[in-house]
């Protein structure tokens, strides 16, 4: 069964620096007023860490990537060639009620058919064994090799944010060949050919196209100066 009743679907078609990929996340969690889900694209090749992650583990790459610490946890994630989206859910909605491990899988599970129905061959291991289900905004994964996705097998994997507004889900897909994992899915995957039609589809038969407005804009332009911009925020740990 689809996860919500209805979505709303931003295609997010200007690339943007990393700090107001993450400075727009954060102001659609505090606007949105449906289920959202927002693909996007970066400026330049970009590196994400969790919000509990070391900037020590990333300052190797200062001179090579736009840097960004993100508001969910999780690990290093290398961005440009993936397929990167948000998932918003609104507090008024029921699925804000569920576990944090809950929603995730039900959005793998998701991204999983997404994948099938792509033509690929996509199955969810047990996931009860993965830490990153269990705390979804722990730094268990942290480390500069983007170990989240290394061994060429995990090619997704999401993080969650959840405060009174609602729930900010993160998620990227990396381009992979051969076999991969869908946060613990094995199988075959192919980016395009409509895999985030596909997806959306999954998670809602009744879908809307929507964008970004002026003043969501310039919301996030002011939280990515006075938070995501900053060496306070980047180094904070």
């Amino acid at each position: 069964m689809p996860i919500f009743a209805k979505l709303e679907i931003c295609r997010d078609a200007t690339p943007r620096s990393a700090a107001m990929n993450m400075a727009i996340d954060e102001a659609l969690v505090e606007a949105a007023k449906v289920p959202t889900i927002r693909f996007y694209r970066w400026k330049s090749p970009a590196l994400s860490f969790g919000y509990f992650g070391k900037f020590a583990d990333v300052v190797n790459y200062v001179t090579k990537r736009d840097l960004v610490r993100r508001w969910t946890g999780g690990g290093i994630v290398f961005h440009g060639d993936d397929l990167t989206y948000s998932i918003i859910i609104p507090a008024t909605e029921p699925a804000f009620g569920e576990s944090p491990k809950s929603i995730y899988q039900k959005v793998h599970y998701a991204l999983r058919d997404a994948l099938a129905a792509n033509g690929g061959r996509a199955e969810l291991a047990a996931m009860g064994g993965d830490a990153t289900l269990r705390r979804p905004r722990t730094a268990r994964c942290a480390a500069p090799s983007n170990v989240c996705f290394a061994n060429g097998r995990k090619v997704a994997g999401a993080a969650q944010r959840r405060t009174h507004a609602g729930l900010l889900h993160q998620g990227s897909i990396q381009l992979a060949t051969g076999p991969v994992r869908v946060a613990a899915a094995i199988g075959h995957v192919d980016l395009g050919n409509g895999l985030a039609e596909r997806f959306a589809r999954e998670l809602s038969e009744v879908r809307n196209e929507k964008s970004l407005s002026n003043s969501l804009v310039e919301r996030a332009e002011k939280i990515a100066e006075q938070k995501y911009n900053t060496q306070t925020w980047l180094q904070r740990r």
